[in-house]
């Protein structure tokens, strides 16, 4: 009985071949000319590249009024949730409003032509604006050089854009997924806490307010300055943040009222500017956001500061700003288009969000990507295609060209309680509950990135729980599972002992089975496992008189690797024991090959399956005895 045939001993593909696979599987996963290939058409082909690199050439031609029905509704709703949303973060970020309105108009334009996703909603948002403040604001006041600052702002949308678009042409989204949902959780909640006490300088009224964001900092300032209290303010931000959270509460009672919710920012404005303008609301102490020019974005490729003696805030503030972004907007795409089982590519996606973080750059705009808040109203409106960021920027330029100026009546606590509003469904309790029931680590991941960021700063706060993530991926690594095989009573079937308890060991066998990529840093591990698989089995009085490695899990070995491999098949025939191999995958076994391991092992030690390895040898013991 022989298992010669089984294994697939072909020749190792040559460099060329892997490289040529290697680089097709990164850039073209989904091969977008293969259903073209027969017509050999350059024409064809050409229209297949421009509908995989630019989704709008496959969307358009197909576009109808029906279609526009939707999208228009959709439209119309985000456009009402961006003037506010727009004005409110970029308070938050330290910039004049007029640049968050000039961020939905130029942006949601370059996405609708490059984005792959039907619901996302382009847009500002609040963590970031905050954190592109709190950094640039270390390096230049936002109140004693303003333009410069500003020029810093544009500068770090540029450096975010760089850095987007180069990770989706070099398919880099692999990085993304270092932030991990506990990570993100963690975050977010603590971001959003110390956003929202940020606002309690326009609740209260407070003219001078301390430029730090950690917890301990803003609650001091706001202590100290109780003398700049105005129960006026006071008063009509606590009436506007019930406002605000009663048509949350409709939306969530009767989830088809989501528009509720979805007008609730820009009643505030409007009733807020109504009110400023008639009760003169400066004189009460009522803060009112000023001059808002009438006009479309102006140019500011001209204003990009790359100065040394400033270019590490931007720097800085765009890479950190650039994963975040990343992070929440493909995140939320891809949770929306799941729902409608859509799939959505996250390295287009990249390109689409560094293209329009690019040109946002260059027409005044500072940093977008999409916010859950208006990516969820503009699903929950109906919206079917892109089209609806379209209708959206084309009633932003209308906004622009004709209504800015009555924004300018705007009172700053009617922004800080739309932003309090906001961030308070960002603090997600029941998620960082359900870590703790089901993972502790995830719990303290998520609990270090709140803390963090609430009380030292957002960008310690980030890098300390990715630090943790990663030391916990470490361990994974460091530490492959590994397990002892046992067979199924009355099956062909071999599984882990410890999970199955009635698996039956086979007398002088022992199968194990690594689960795990073999390289430098786990293969002294797995060395040392495997022995002391052997002396648990030793100490049981189990003579051992064949080891099985079941290799079908491992997907990639190293150099280290294999000469691991050769040193436990020398200490285990230096105790007389004979080792098998079973199911190699392919980049396995032609390491193996290439590194003459399988020459000196021996192909007849290598098998198909476990079964196979076990009735093979046990014929073979049976024959020579």
């Amino acid at each position: 009985m022989t298992n010669s045939n089984s294994v697939n001993f072909a020749a190792p593909r040559g460099f060329a071949e892997r490289f040529n696979k290697d680089i097709k599987e990164t850039l073209f996963p989904d091969d977008p000319f293969k259903k073209i290939k027969e017509k050999n058409s350059s024409w064809s082909r050409t229209k297949a590249g421009l509908k995989y690199f630019v989704p709008i050439f496959d969307w358009l031609p197909l576009y109808n009024l029906s279609l526009f029905k939707y999208d228009l509704l959709a439209g119309i709703t985000i456009a009402s949730l961006a003037i506010p949303q727009g004005i409110s973060y970029a308070k938050l970020a330290n910039i004049p409003p007029i640049i968050g309105l000039y961020s939905s108009f130029v942006p949601p334009l370059i996405y609708a032509v490059f984005g792959s996703s039907k619901h996302l909603a382009v847009g500002t948002v609040a963590a970031s604006s905050l954190l592109i403040g709190s950094t640039l604001g270390e390096k230049v006041s936002a109140t004693a050089n303003p333009k410069l600052y500003l020029d810093l702002v544009f500068t770090t949308t540029f450096v975010t854009g760089i850095v987007q678009t180069a990770m989706g042409l070099l398919r880099l989204g692999i990085l993304v997924d270092f932030l991990s949902h506990s990570t993100i959780v963690g975050f977010m909640g603590g971001t959003a806490t110390i956003i929202c006490l940020q606002q309690l300088k326009g609740i209260f009224g407070l003219k001078h307010f301390t430029s730090n964001t950690d917890v301990i900092s803003v609650l001091t300032s706001v202590i100290k300055q109780r003398k700049e209290w105005r129960w006026e303010s006071i008063l009509v931000g606590v009436i506007f943040l019930v406002f605000l959270q009663l048509t949350r509460f409709v939306r969530q009672k009767k989830p088809k009222l989501f528009w509720v919710s979805a007008i609730g920012p820009i009643i505030v404005v409007i009733v807020g500017c109504a009110f400023a303008y008639f009760v003169d609301a400066e004189k009460y102490g009522i803060q009112t956001v000023g001059p808002l020019k009438r006009g479309l974005n102006p140019i500011s490729i001209q204003r990009l500061n790359f100065d040394i003696k400033y270019i590490s805030g931007p720097i800085r503030a765009g890479f950190i700003t650039a994963m975040i972004a990343l992070a929440e907007g493909i995140a939320i795409g891809r949770s929306f288009a799941t729902k409608n089982n859509l799939q959505i590519d996250g390295n287009k996606e990249m390109i689409a969000f560094g293209l329009m973080n690019l040109v946002g750059s260059f027409t005044s705009c500072y940093l977008t990507t999409g916010p859950f808040s208006k990516t969820a109203v503009n699903y929950n409106a109906g919206c079917r295609t892109a089209m609806s960021n379209v209708v959206m920027a084309i009633l932003m330029m209308l906004t622009l060209l004709f209504l800015a100026p009555l924004f300018s009546y705007t009172p700053l606590v009617a922004l800080s309680a739309i932003i309090m509003s906001a961030m308070l469904s960002l603090i997600d309790y029941e998620k960082a509950y359900h870590f703790f029931k089901i993972d502790k680590f995830d719990f303290l991941i998520c609990i270090v990135g709140f803390f963090g960021v609430a009380f030292l700063s957002m960008d310690t706060g980030l890098c300390l729980s990715i630090g943790l993530a990663l030391i916990r991926s470490l361990i994974y690594i460091a530490r492959p599972a590994t397990c002892k095989l046992g067979n199924i009573p009355d099956s062909n079937l071999y599984r882990d002992v410890e999970q199955y308890p009635n698996a039956i060991g086979i007398p002088g066998f022992l199968i194990l089975q690594l689960g795990s990529p073999i390289y430098f840093a786990n293969c002294n591990y797995i060395r040392e496992r495997t022995l002391r698989w052997l002396r648990d089995e030793e100490a049981h009085e189990n003579v051992i008189e064949q080891v099985v490695f079941d290799l079908g899990g491992v997907s990639v070995i190293d150099v280290s690797g294999v000469e691991t491999l050769e040193e436990i098949v020398k200490v285990l025939h230096g105790k007389k024991i004979k080792v098998a191999l079973v199911n190699p995958r392919i980049e396995v076994l032609e390491k193996l090959i290439v590194m003459d391991f399988v020459d000196k092992f021996g192909k007849e030690n290598i098998f198909f399956s476990v079964e196979d390895a076990i009735e093979t040898i046990r014929f073979t013991l049976k024959e020579s005895v």
